[in-house]
């Protein structure tokens, strides 16, 4: 069965779609400063799409087609990872919106915390280790 022109139409729209739209335009490209400091912008992708046609004329006229499509795009930045020193630390540029959003912002810290802990037991059993050899 031979493709109908609505279908070329929507798949025009969507490919374009597609080139804007991608991994990178969500997870930017990550910018360093200073050798020891990298930025990553993250962005919000929206997108909305609509697509129709309709043939037009008498029964007999099935060669007339009348039709469009478009699509709107909207990135926003929302955030930028920064990595200095091994260390990842969220920068929102929006208040936090809800609780998802907050317990993202506080994950890399939460992360910190528990390497920090896992480095002090492992310390700790050293030294315990280290102090019954000696006794």
């Amino acid at each position: 069965m031979a493709e109908h022109p609505v279908q070329g139409l929507m798949g025009a729209t969507v490919e374009k779609i597609r080139e804007m739209a991608d991994a990178n335009t969500i997870i930017g490209s990550p910018i360093t400063l200073d050798g020891s400091t990298t930025i990553i912008p993250v962005s919000k992708v929206t997108l909305g799409f609509a697509s129709g046609g309709s043939d037009v004329g008498a029964k007999s006229t099935k060669e007339m087609f009348g039709g469009g499509s478009g699509a709107g795009v909207s990135i926003t930045p929302i955030a930028f990872l920064v990595v200095k020193d091994g260390t990842v630390r969220t920068v929102q540029l929006a208040e936090h919106v809800s609780p998802i959003d907050n317990a993202i912002n506080a994950l890399p810290e939460l992360v910190d915390k528990l390497a920090a802990l896992v480095r002090k037991d492992d310390t700790d059993k050293k030294e315990e280790t280290t102090g019954t050899a000696e006794e």
